[in-house]
Formats: C-alpha cells, structure tokens, sequence
C-alpha cells in the first residue's frame, strides 16, 4: 500500500534535509529517501569533514612555526590516521545531529534508493523491499558527485577524487591536484601544509577563476610563496597509475609538454548533477547539461514536482542549496516567500589562506556597464592581524558610483570566510556606503579592515 505525505524529499543533504525541517514546522506530513547517509555529501563527505582536515592542518603550520611566536615546540609530527579519524568523528557527529532534528521534527526518513514513478511518487528500493511514496509534492535534492576525467575514472589508489582524499591510505610525497576551483585549493593548502610537494594545474588563465582578478593573482604569488607550483594555462594529459606512483604529462602555457611522475593524483575538474535514474525523462523533467531546470521558487515544468540544490546548478554551494530549500517549501505551503535568487550568495574557500567574496568582481561590474569605485585595505595595516602573525591579504570593496550600492566585496585572508557575512547583511539590507561609512567597527578587530575597505572607496581610508 502506498504511504501518503503531504511531501516527499529526494536526498537528504543540505538542501532536502532543511526543506524537510521547515516543512514539518509549516505543519506538514513529510518522508525524505535518502540512500546513504542523512546530511548528504556536505555533512559527510565534504563542507564539515574538509574543515576538520583544513583545521588540522592550521595547527600543524603553527606547531611548525611556534618560533614566530615565540614558542617552543619540538619533534613535531603527525599520526594521519588519527587526522582521518577525527575527520570521520566530526561528520559522524553532524550526521546523528541530523537523525536526532528528522526524529525532533516528526520526519519519516525512508533508507533506501528512490526514483520517481509519477510527478507525485517516489517508489523507493530499501533493504527489506519497496516502499511507495505518494505526496501532493515531491522535491528532488540529489545533489552532485566529482566529475571524473574523460575516459579516466579514480580508482581511489593513486587518482583520487575529493572522497578519496579525504580518507587517504597514506600520505602523497608528491601530489598533482587538477583544477583551481575552491575544491582543488582547498586540498592544495592541506596536504601543502603537511608535508607534501605540491604541484597545481589550470587549464585558463588564472587559479580561482570565479573570483575577483586580483585575489586570484594574491592567491597563485602566495601559494607559490608557501612552496606549491602553480601552473596556469595549463593541462594534463596521458595519466597512466602505477602500483608505486603516476605518470602524467603536463603541457604548459608556452606548449611544452612534459611528462612527471607522481605519487598521487586529485582531480577537481567539476562536478556532475545526480539527475541519471531517478525518473525524470519518462516524466518529461526539463533539464540543461543535466541540471533540472527551475523558476525562483524551485518548480520544474512539471507540476507537484520541484528541485532544490547542486541538480539545479550553480554555484553548487550547501547554503544555496537550504535557501533554495527554504523558499520552496514556503511558496509550495501557500507563503509568499521572495522569489530565489543567486545574487547575495556568498563563496567561500577554507584554504590558507581564506577566500571569501559575494556579489560582482570589479571586472564583471564594469563588464555590466558600472562607473565604480573600489576601495581596498590591506591585512597589514591592521593591528589585530598583525598581533595575530597573519598580516596577508587584504579586503576589496566595489561601489556602484551613482548611487553607493554595494556591488561586491572580495577578500583574502585570515578568517574572512567569518567576515564576509557582514557584507552579505550589507548588501540584503541595501545599505549604502554612506551607512556602511557611519557603521561603528569594534577595535582592535579584523573587521575594521572592512570599514577601511570602503572609506577607502571614497578617499577616506585613515589607516593606510
């Protein structure tokens, strides 16, 4: 016999498990499938346990570096399997924390591998049997999963994917990472900070591509600082793995091909939206690329059956993904919540060190037509980073000239994962550089470089 809900959920990551949160206290019956575990890929394969990873590698870089703040610390070292462990114990512990809010929240969680028989129907495939779905909605939030290369899949030896490196067998000596999004930084920095000979590849013309042109450029001199080689304009190609290393040819911006060995390989080139098999052509689900196709407020071309998070596109990010959650559920509910947009979405990468930015680079605000003004502070002109020994990096403000809209604000740095929060309120609220000017900043803190950033907009910077 069917089980009937008022709504179904497909997947359970970030953005299915909070619709299903927010649902239930819109007083709604609710099922979410999931066919792994609850939290998704966020919780359990990558925001939270990266940051575990990403967090030990900090401590090690000043274990190593007590000296500079006049410590001692001698025969410093590390038990990697105990650094794999502790990164396992924090998503464990995130992942029980969503069992307990689905349990909290009276949320019928259906283990098992769900695909859609109708618009309104999820038919799922659990360890005792088949279990039948039916709601007067279903959102799908199957989120992603690493793009392989072409004709190359990981094989979790000596080619990983972000999983893989997240539970390594052993330590890389020398390792390749292929791509310079945030994933492929991020896990540049930690096993850097290990130890590791790190060597990064990207095809255009700059690492972090997304970002604003000048963190780019601060990053690629920085890590080239730290001891990675940064190569730009570049690819690879003729990757054979071998018990005891990998081969790859690198051919670089000016066309000369070589072959390397290497003791590891990661690849971030990507992601691929879940969308194969759950349903979706019989039913006629528009889809781009492979991402399903959705208005502002999470509705496929099909009515009763919406979609939330990384299969709908970018930015593939965990918070996009529960906002998007969050809206749909309260438009689907009968609320008239704001129609879902990308524009105040901010990025973040938890390398060393931090990027954060939201809203328009300065060449995409000028692309668009904008007369701007841009403001920029350095980290060393601040004296909370400089008694904290992290005095690089800086903060970049972009002002529309006409009128003082904050169009972007970009920054590199310690902590400023934490600290772009303060312009993404900015921005929500449509605050203008004169609020942001008369906005009184707590000394001595790293947030003061934010107000310097947009005095600076304006000529009035008084620390620089």
């Amino acid at each position: 016999m069917p089980e009937s809900f008022d709504l179904a959920i497909l997947g359970s990551g970030p953005g299915g498990y909070v619709a299903a949160i927010r649902a239930a206290q819109l007083g709604l019956s609710v099922a979410i499938v999931e066919r792994e575990k609850l939290g998704g890929i966020c919780l359990n394969w990558g925001c939270i346990p990266t940051k575990a990873l990403l967090r030990t590698s900090e401590i090690y870089h000043y274990m190593t570096h007590a000296d500079a703040y006049g410590l001692k610390a001698d025969n410093i070292g590390f038990d990697l399997a105990k650094v794999t462990e502790r990164s396992r114990k924090v998503a464990g512990q995130l992942n029980a924390g969503v069992k307990t809010l689905m349990k909290k929240n009276k949320v019928t969680v259906v283990e098992g591998e769900g695909r859609l028989t109708g618009a309104t129907q999820l038919t799922v495939k659990t360890g005792t049997g088949e279990r039948i779905l039916d709601a007067r909605n279903v959102i799908v939030a199957t989120g992603a999963r690493a793009r392989d290369l072409p004709g190359l899949a990981a094989d979790g030896l000596r080619i990983w994917t972000y999983r893989h490196a997240m539970v390594p067998p052993e330590m890389p000596t020398r390792l390749l990472v292929i791509g310079s999004g945030a994933i492929g930084i991020e896990f540049a920095s930690f096993y850097s900070d290990m130890g590791a000979e790190v060597t990064v590849v990207e095809m255009v013309d700059r690492i972090l591509p997304v970002e604003d042109e000048e963190v780019s450029a601060f990053m690629a001199k920085t890590l080239a600082k730290q001891g990675m080689r940064i190569l730009t304009g570049a690819k690879v190609s003729d990757i054979t793995p071998a018990p005891d290393k990998v081969t790859a040819t690198i051919t670089t911006a000016d066309g000369k091909a070589t072959p390397e060995a290497f003791s590891h390989v990661i690849v971030a080139i990507g992601i691929v939206p879940n969308t194969e098999n759950i349903g979706l052509e019989a039913l006629g689900v528009a889809t781009e690329r492979g991402h399903i196709l959705v208005d502002g407020f999470g509705r496929t071309n099909v009515a009763g059956l919406h979609a939330i998070g990384d299969v709908t596109g970018p930015p593939w990010l965990a918070h996009k993904a529960s906002h998007e959650g969050v809206v749909c559920v309260e438009k689907l509910a009968g609320g008239s919540p704001h129609e879902f947009t990308i524009w105040n979405i901010p990025g973040c990468t938890y390398s060393r060190p931090q990027v954060a930015s939201v809203g328009l680079t300065e060449a995409k605000a000028r692309a668009a037509g904008r007369e701007v003004k841009v403001g920029k502070f350095p980290f060393i002109g601040n004296g909370k980073a400089i008694a904290l020994g992290e005095a690089e990096g800086f903060v970049k403000t972009v002002f529309d000239a006409a009128t003082g809209e904050l169009l972007g604000a970009h920054m590199i740095g310690a902590e400023v994962t934490e600290l772009i929060q303060g312009y993404v309120i900015a921005r929500g609220l449509e605050t203008t550089e004169a609020e942001l000017m008369e906005t009184v900043f707590a000394h001595p803190t790293l947030s003061e470089m934010m107000h310097e950033s947009v005095l600076g907009a304006y000529g009035r910077a008084l620390h620089i």
